[in-house]
């Protein structure tokens, strides 16, 4: 796992000055790649590209970057892991077309198949994730790529006559030329989502390559940039529910199985200490479960528990990991020691980004990185075996409203948020222990607010969009206004005719939900102490595989993850992670109310919103009161304001 950045100027660089600018915006990277620099240029050419280092395969200077490809022909600055490395060298030293091997790093592994396969075909052999530049020499083509599900990140874009590039936004901000505002697409696309969704970024003229997507810049520096999909979750999607798998659940767990243990044997392949997240949850505990069978000594796994017992699930993982006979190792942290990351959180992720659960996340890979390096994770599981509450009932609920005549939609939903969340908190909980288990939600109240305005939509695609939303109409917060367009996941087309409801959920979840919120939490928290995470459900056969599988195999009597627990139970007694999903939580809304409210304060003040010209500060002052008063949990949305106010105080320290 490294960092990259660089920069293409087609008339020249001044060697010198170019080379000291690389490293200038490589240096805003060192904690993606503390374990080595390094710089390739060519002046005439104009093309620079800079490298950090983090060694994992290959740990010796063979292994290290920007790297020229045996022919000469192109030359690569890589962040990542292709898996499978191995298997394309045997291939390429079967057909003949292997060159003089210099080291065992998959780098170098994949640009032998560049030069003999091509990039988009040696791109479809391999199995990993990562995000490159690539120069060839011979064409003068800059080539951008990112993996197919979004794992590892990459920014471009046009600063005065240069194209430049990076893993994170940092490095940009040092090019002498960047001088962006604040695009106000991705704002408004920021305060509905909690994270700035692919292609855009926080700044005008400044994109994200999309998940599977190569992006290429031929010599012509005013020419538009070709852009290639050589994946497509789209296609992925159609093409396995127009051929699902047709076998028993006997052989679709055996199959199911099958990939997954295949996944973490190739992922468990390092030079470096390999551990694994643990939770205790069906996802963490089915990697590590499966990870231990494997393994000819205890895993290494990592949880981290909360003095809360609300919030605390380290007893779930502690169970799981004495169960498979891991070596275990579990931090308990107070309320005071995870606020303490707060001040941090803008410079870790680098662009406004308010999941809360970033703050654990951050905890977790501190903890682990005393220990190993590389970490497996459960991510993707909900995604593709149906895990989220919304899949379950979500078809259930449109079938049940959608004949309904909108007038009477309209009523039922003003009759809903014409009591307060509270006062329906207090009337739901004395008939909360007769609920199932699934249903005793914490906060019923703010759950029937939340139905309420999915009464109101026109679609299944607005009725998910409206269950994702954090502030649903965020053009009411910003002085200029504005009117929300479309996702870059939108775009690529979320509807299909052969997909359920809850496939279409799933499939937007995948598409936008995984990548630019889940992957970016985890990629950026993971990095800055550098440690790489691995995500073996992301393993690209495996994703096809569940888009094969019925939806009945996925959730069955309102159970998500059916098969997946299929095959965890064989390892781990139901007992120990049968329990109602919690996901990765802290009590942010107590603590707006109690220990963070000074901070909350300064940043939500009239003047503080008002400061840069882009809040109204009128809506948001109001759900800030209406959250200390409790009258409403605005925890999402507050947290979105403050995230993005951080970040700009940051910016302007």
């Amino acid at each position: 796992m490294c960092g990259l950045t660089g920069f293409w100027s087609p008339g020249g660089v001044n060697a010198p000055e170019a080379e000291a600018l690389a490293r200038r915006m490589a240096a805003a990277l060192r904690h993606r790649g503390p374990d080595g620099e390094g710089v390739w240029l060519d002046a005439g050419a104009g093309i620079v590209l800079a490298h950090r280092r983090l060694a994992v395969i290959d740990l010796s200077p063979a292994g290290g970057q920007p790297m020229m490809s045996g022919s000469g022909r192109y030359v690569i600055a890589f962040n990542g892991e292709i898996y499978n490395h191995q298997e394309l060298r045997d291939e390429l030293e079967t057909a003949g077309q292997a060159p003089a091997w210099r080291g065992r790093s998959d780098t170098e592994s994949l640009l032998a198949a560049v030069d003999a396969w091509g990039l988009p075909a040696a791109l479809q052999r391999c199995v990993g994730m990562f995000a490159f530049a690539l120069w060839d020499r011979k064409e003068r083509f800059l080539w951008l790529g990112r993996d197919r599900l979004g794992e590892k990140p990459l920014y471009y874009g046009r600063l005065g006559a240069s194209v430049v590039f990076a893993s994170e936004l940092a490095p940009l901000r040092r090019h002498p030329a960047f001088d962006r505002p604040i695009d106000r697409q991705a704002l408004l696309l920021y305060l509905y989502y909690g994270c700035v969704p692919a292609p855009w970024s926080i700044y005008t003229g400044i994109g994200k390559v999309r998940p599977g997507t190569l992006v290429r810049f031929g010599p012509d520096p005013g020419a538009e940039p070709v852009t290639e999909q050589y994946w497509s979750a789209r296609q992925v999607m159609e093409s396995g529910l127009r051929a699902p798998f047709t076998g028993n659940v006997q052989e679709a767990r055996q199959e199911l199985e099958e990939r997954i243990r295949r996944a973490i044997s190739l992922q468990m392949v390092a030079d470096v200490p390999v551990g694994a997240f643990l939770s205790g949850g069906i996802d963490s505990s089915t990697v590590v479960a499966l990870m231990q069978a494997q393994s000819s000594r205890p895993v290494q796994t990592f949880t981290i528990g909360f003095t809360d017992p609300e919030y605390d699930e380290a007893p779930y993982a502690r169970k799981v990991a004495l169960h498979l006979g891991t070596e275990h190792t579990e931090l308990r942290v107070s309320s005071g020691e995870a606020q303490e990351v707060v001040p941090r959180l803008s410079t870790i992720f680098d662009e406004p980004f308010a999941d809360a659960s970033q703050i654990p996340t951050v905890l977790i890979c501190r903890l682990a990185r005393q220990q190993v390096t590389v970490s497996l994770s459960g991510d993707g599981g909900d995604e593709l075996f149906g895990g989220y509450n919304r899949y379950v009932w979500g078809e259930a609920l449109w079938r049940r409203y959608a004949w309904m005549p909108p007038f009477l939609r309209r009523f039922m939903a003003r009759a809903l948020v014409a009591v307060s969340p509270g006062t329906w908190d207090r009337v739901v909980a004395p008939l909360r222990s007769l609920l199932p288990p699934r249903l005793r939600y914490d906060t019923p109240g703010e759950r029937l607010h939340k139905l309420a305005g999915l009464l109101d939509v026109a679609d299944v695609d607005a009725m998910y969009q409206r269950l994702v939303a954090v502030w649903p109409q965020p053009g009411r917060l910003l002085v200029s206004g504005g009117r929300l367009r479309e996702s870059g996941a939108q775009e690529t087309g979320g509807r299909s005719e052969l997909a359920t409801v809850a496939e279409r959920m799933m499939y937007r979840d995948l598409v936008s939900y995984l990548p630019d919120d889940l992957l970016t939490k985890v990629d950026r928290a993971a990095m800055t102490v550098s440690l790489e995470t691995r995500i073996p459900f992301l393993d690209h056969r495996i994703v096809e595989f569940a888009w094969r599988l019925p939806f009945s195999m996925k959730v069955r009597a309102g159970e998500g993850k059916w098969l997946l627990r299929q095959i965890l139970f064989r390892y781990v007694p139901p007992r120990l992670v049968d329990r109602a999903k919690t996901g990765f939580a802290v009590p942010i809304d107590s603590w707006l109310r109690g220990p963070l409210r000074e901070w909350a304060e300064d940043l939500l003040s009239e003047e503080g919103l008002r400061r840069e010209n882009i809040f109204t500060p009128a809506p948001i002052r109001r759900a800030w009161e209406a959250h200390l008063a409790g009258r409403r949990n605005c925890q999402y949305q507050l947290w979105a304001v403050l995230m993005f106010q951080s970040w700009m105080e940051r910016l302007h320290a």
